[in-house]
């Protein structure tokens, strides 16, 4: 018996009776085997289609409804000039963060799978730690959001089918608790799905809700507008005299804050695209994914946003399918608020398994003997794959969940906390962190014509981040006033 190569760098095993094994394993041109990538995890399988779904499930969350009060706040003129100007933003920067996924070479360089981690590659330092900070608490956050969202589209069908009822006499007063406990429970059992990569038909599913909401508020605009017959609203938004000078300064700048939160995906997209199959390289799938789902979410906005506030002019409500501006058909209204609970349970998800792969992964390399922690419990399901059970998981994931619907029963003031998410995650993960890695990774020098310009470009989003944050908090402060702890009616 004899090792050898046959010279075209594969090699054999020669047995004495001159049975020849090959030993080799079929190499794919990206490198790693038929089952396994080149950095030793199982291949991804992942393709453009799944990372839009992946993406529009992210972005056409419940922003799209605060969109005809925030073209109200800014008026036919700025108001759809504003969204194009986030779409861009966001699509320029994703790309550039998108180049990032791998360190070096864009084909076989190092791969990195979080954006902390392309963070750390790129940037290094104590700007780590800030990215974390940034990104998980936006991520806790965004989950606390869902969570109003939520409970605020369930009492909208049950009052929808209590106004129907009583003929309108009934003002259907409910407590929104009951509501944010059962969207928790629901989250609890989902947030038991191991890993992104088996999130993909909760994401479909959950694409397929936010077209389907997204459409009837269109339809609903459209048919208040043919109905009255005129177009509402004036060139500079909501006029003073429905709001003080001040109140209108701070509400402009709130609808920055939740034009932003309408956008925003950075903080998951290194995420997504680490579930991308290769060849073609991550980054051209991933730039193609974010033009698809940058440019459907773009012209969705344009239309919802649009003809919400054509719809209602100065009056459009904070939430456009539970604000009450349509009541008839009930039905209608029914199905599309279902849909958003829906797409919530799914968009939720998306969100937070980044956070929850990011403590697991620290708990694991702190205590690598734990069997609490390590160990996985194979769980027998009839017609299905053994599921795996880790008790850590089971109980994290329990307590994240518990702790974000106790948050959003003490702060159920959806529009301002919108504002406030978009504001604080826009700039430091949309466009400060991109715009650095992408200077740093392909070496642009500085006071280059381009390095001047990628900083122009994250300076003025500095500046719009700054004025929602302050719009947002003026807003919370006023709710705040009016606001008694766990007792929230609507």
């Amino acid at each position: 018996m004899k090792m050898g190569n046959d010279g075209a760098g594969r090699n054999h095993l020669q047995l004495h009776n001159n049975q020849v094994f090959d030993l080799s394993i079929d190499v794919l041109p990206q490198g790693g085997s038929k089952c396994y990538d080149d950095d030793g995890r199982l291949k991804r399988s992942g393709t453009v289609w799944t990372a839009s779904a992946h993406i529009i499930t992210a972005v056409i969350g419940s922003g799209v409804l605060s969109l005809a009060w925030a073209t109200a706040q800014l008026g036919w003129v700025a108001g759809p000039i504003v969204m194009l100007m986030f779409s861009f933003v966001t699509y320029y920067t994703s790309t550039l963060l998108a180049a990032c996924y791998r360190s070096g070479d864009p084909v076989h360089g190092k791969r990195n799978y979080t954006y902390m981690d392309a963070v750390r590659s790129n940037l290094g330092g104590f700007k780590v730690k800030i990215c974390g900070w940034v990104q998980y608490l936006n991520l806790f956050g965004v989950a606390i959001g869902y969570t109003i969202a939520s409970s605020i589209s369930m009492m909208a069908i049950k009052r929808s089918n209590c106004f129907h009822s009583s003929g309108g006499k009934n003002p259907c007063h409910m407590n929104s608790n009951p509501y944010m406990i059962a969207f928790g429970v629901v989250e609890i059992i989902f947030s038991q799905i191991p890993d992104f990569d088996q999130l993909w038909w909760l994401s479909i599913l959950a694409a397929v809700m936010s077209f389907t909401y997204s459409t009837i508020g269109l339809g609903l605009g459209i048919a208040k507008v043919a109905e009255t017959g005129k177009i509402r609203g004036s060139m500079t938004g909501i006029s003073v005299g429905t709001v003080t000078q001040t109140q209108k300064i701070w509400r402009s700048f709130q609808a920055l804050g939740d034009m932003a939160f309408a956008y925003s995906y950075s903080l998951i997209l290194i995420e997504i695209q680490d579930t991308l199959r290769a060849p073609p390289a991550e980054s051209k799938t991933m730039k193609k994914a974010t033009l698809i789902s940058v440019g459907v979410t773009t012209l969705f906005y344009m239309l919802c946003g649009c003809m919400g506030y054509a719809a209602f002019g100065d009056l459009s409500p904070g939430n456009l399918l539970t604000g009450f501006g349509f009541y008839n058909p009930f039905w209608l209204l029914d199905i599309a608020n279902a849909a958003i609970v829906i797409h919530l349970v799914g968009a939720y998800q998306v969100y937070c398994q980044p956070l929850f792969a990011f403590v697991e992964k620290t708990a694991a390399e702190k205590f690598p003997d734990s069997e609490f922690i390590s160990k996985d419990i194979k769980i027998l399901i009839p017609g299905f794959r053994p599921y795996n059970l880790n008790l850590f998981r089971l109980v994290w994931r329990t307590v994240f969940v518990i702790i974000t619907t106790l948050i959003s029963m003490l702060l159920p003031f959806f529009n301002d906390i919108v504002g406030l998410l978009g504001a604080l995650g826009f700039w430091p993960l949309t466009v400060y962190f991109p715009v650095e890695m992408y200077i740093s990774q392909k070496k642009i020098p500085k006071w280059s014509t381009r390095w001047l310009c990628l900083q122009i470009l994250s300076i003025a989003c500095l500046i719009i981040t700054i004025a929602a944050a302050a719009g947002s908090i003026a807003g919370v402060i006023l709710d705040l006033k009016s606001f008694k702890p766990f007792s929230t009616a609507y």
